[in-house]
This record gives C-alpha cells, structure tokens and sequence, in this order.
C-alpha cells in the first residue's frame, strides 16, 4: 500500500467470517505507515477464516490474515489452512544439521512438508528412536529454549521462566498462549505462598506505538542524522496580504474563505518556478529535479504528522488550493487519505504559527531537499521617516526554509527565500 511499508496493522474487518461479498466490497481497514486504507474485494467469494483480528499491530507485509473461498466451496478445511498460515516458520537453528536418510521402511518415506524429525522418527517406523534430548545452546548443559518471539516478549515482561513453560506448538516450540496459559495456572499458587505486599500502582500508563508513529519517528532520525540541514530565516511583512485576503473573504460572500497559509502554498510554488533547483530531489546517484511544485502540507493528527499533497500548485488559484487544503485536511485526521494523496511531493511546508509559535526549524522529509516552516504573525515597530511620528508599526512573519546541502547550496536557498518573500509582500503579483 506505500513503497516504504514493511508492516502495517488491522483497523478493523468489515466482514464476519461465513460472509459472502461481490468485487468492490470494504473487506478490512488496513492501518499503514500514513494512513488506515480500505481494502477492496477483487472478486466475489466468502470470508472463511479471519486469522489475524481487529486492532493487531506490526504483522509483515506478505503474512497471510484471513482465507477466502469462492461460493459453494467446502469450508470445512479453512480452520486446518488457517493454523497452517499462522503457524511461525521455525528458526535456521532449529533445523538439523543432518539431514536423514531416505528410508525403505513404510511410513518413513520423506514428502513435502514433513517435518526432519517427523521423517526420523515417524509414526509408521515400528522402532521409533527415543526422543531426542532438549537441544543446548553450547554453553554448558543449559537448554535452549524453542520459543516464538511473541512468547519470548511475553515471558521476559512478566518473569516467566521459559524452562517451566511446556510448549505446544511443532516441535514443542512455545507458544504465546503457552506463556499466557503459565501465567494464569501459576497465578493463584503464587499468591498464597507469598506474603509480600502488592506494589504500588504505576504511575504512568505505557501506550503502544502506531505503525504511523513507528515510521515517522524512524524517518525523522534518519533524516535529522543522514541529511546535512542548513537553516535560513527571514522576515516578512503581512500588512499587504492580509489586507488583500480581507477584501477576497468579503468579496466571496462566505462562499470560500482564505486562510495565510493558501498564500503562503501559492508563493512558495512562484518561489519554485523561479528557483527551480529548490524543487529537488536527492536520489544517491542522482538528482531529481521536478517539473511542476507538488506541495506538502504537514497536518497533524491523533495518530501523528501525516503531509497531504496538493498537486501542481502553479496552475491553481488560491480559491482552489484553499478547497483542495481544506479536503486533504479532514480527509488526513479521520485517516481516509488514499496512498496517491499523500506519497510523493517535491516540497513541504509546516505551518505552526496558529499555534502560537514565533519560529521554528523543521525536518526535512527526505528524498525532498526543502522544507519550510512558518511562524505567527506579530506587530513590529519599523522606522518610518514619512510619517510625522517617525516610526510605524506592520505585522511580521518568520519563514525558516531547511535545505539539504547536497543538493541546495546556500546561495540558492537564499535566492529562494528572497524571491518567496518578495511574492508575500507584493501579493497582487499572483494574479499576474
């Protein structure tokens, strides 16, 4: 669902297993790296078997969740399929070093999916070997355990010795719900032979990480210690836009309301236009200039900073980047983006100020070579000498762009800010 997703989660299935469906019906909301996307039948068929249910996290792209056959067919094997599928492939050290040798005894005959010990010592060899021993890890005579990693988690958080643990998965692999099984036997006999008061309360409360905010926070560290950042700033005077937005929100009748950041979208794509080698892209080998300003807006929302595209900004009006801003953004809190509405862009910007913030230095979202974060905007006493007091006051915004060196060198990031401010101060040229 994104070229960078590697795992994702289970928002919720649409259907219950037994349903039917016909091509195009919601069958699960899939929670990805950006967004929590519906996934579409392709054909008719039935639910047989969800295997992976609501709210799971962090499952690997290409893990089977649920079996789906076509009507008429016989569902009585879904539940067999379904272990099948679920089942944790067994680690390289489990494997044996020796492969057996083929045997002309009936019943010992290897076929495929059989497992080596199986093939040993199977149940249609009339002398079956014992058992082997509980393998060692080489350190000693200390086992070694055969445990999914989802029990090893569960054991090492709630001190559960894994030697006490009998497992029930293949090979006596053990299973989380043998870890859990353990915890809920050993549960009683363990509080009537202690007498050691029960700990306080934590108090703190863990909340688990999204698959969004797992990403976000590993692209920000990559990014923040793979991309060379440089920062510029510059003020701007907003007397002249906001004089002019006043007069279009008036003019428009309550029909489409501008906000500053339209403009800002709108400068910033002029400024692109202008400088061009700040709409770029660092590829390793190469460097990607773009031909058009596909814009980012960074939204926040509950599950983290999600950047909607507003696509070709220099062949739109503010009255159309305003519409298309304002979709995104409800779009992106609810978590309804498509994967075309938010992968791709040749630049961002982050607005703060209606947060309060002065100024800023933002991130940048790599492959992208430039980010630009805006502040709020404040009155300033400037000297006037054309006025009798000598000094007038006007309403200023700070502008951070953060550039990547490799790509933008210092000078053109101070060409593209220059020009993005003289486009902010004379906004009647974006009608020109």
């Amino acid at each position: 669902m994104s070229p960078t997703m590697t795992e994702g989660g289970i928002a919720q299935w649409k259907m219950k297993e037994g349903d039917t469906f016909t091509a195009g019906d919601v069958l699960v909301e899939i929670e990805t790296d950006k967004a929590t996307i519906d996934v579409e039948a392709q054909d008719d068929g039935v639910l047989a078997k969800i295997i992976v249910n609501d709210g799971a996290k962090a499952i690997q792209v290409g893990t089977p969740i649920a079996i789906i056959g076509e009507e008429g067919d016989d569902l009585s094997g879904a539940d067999a399929l379904a272990s099948e599928a679920s089942a944790p492939a067994p680690k390289k050290d489990e494997t044996p070093k020796e492969q057996p040798k083929e045997s002309s005894k009936p019943g010992t005959t290897p076929s495929l999916g059989t497992p080596a010990d199986e093939t040993k010592y199977g149940s249609g060899d009339a002398q079956t070997s014992p058992a082997k021993p509980p393998p060692t890890s080489g350190q000693g005579d200390k086992p070694k355990f055969f445990a999914s990693p989802a029990a090893r988690k569960i054991a090492l958080e709630k001190g559960v010795p894994l030697a006490q643990v009998k497992g029930t998965g293949p090979e006596g692999r053990i299973t989380k719900e043998d870890v859990e099984k353990f915890q809920g036997g050993s549960a009683a006999g363990a509080a009537t032979s202690t007498s050691a008061p029960a700990p306080a309360a934590a108090e703190y409360e863990d909340v688990p990480t999204s698959n969004m905010r797992r990403t976000i926070g590993k692209r920000l560290t990559e990014s923040k210690q793979q991309v060379p950042h440089y920062y510029l700033t510059v003020e701007i005077n907003m007397d002249r836009i906001n004089k002019l937005r006043e007069m279009f929100n008036k003019a428009s009748e309550g029909k489409s309301k501008l906000s500053v950041n339209d403009f800002i979208v709108k400068a910033s794509a002029l400024a692109l236009a202008e400088v061009p080698e700040a709409n770029s892209a660092w590829l390793g080998e190469t460097i990607r200039n773009y031909k058009k300003a596909d814009i980012c807006v960074a939204v926040a929302t509950p599950n983290g900073l999600i950047t909607p595209i507003i696509r070709d900004v220099g062949s739109k009006g503010l009255a159309a980047i305003s519409a298309e801003t304002k979709a995104l953004a409800g779009r992106a809190r609810e978590g309804k983006l498509k994967p075309e509405e938010y992968q791709g862009g040749s630049f961002t910007i982050s607005n703060l100020g209606m947060f309060g913030i002065d100024h800023f230095t933002a991130i940048i979202n790599p492959p992208q070579s430039c980010i630009l974060a805006i502040g709020k905007t404040s009155p300033k006493i400037e000297v006037d000498a054309s006025t009798e007091k000598g000094w007038k006051e006007v309403s200023i915004m700070k502008a951070t762009l953060s550039s990547d060196h490799r790509t933008v060198d210092g000078a053109v990031g101070a060409r593209w800010l220059k020009a993005f401010k003289e486009y902010m101060e004379q906004p009647l040229t974006f009608m020109l």
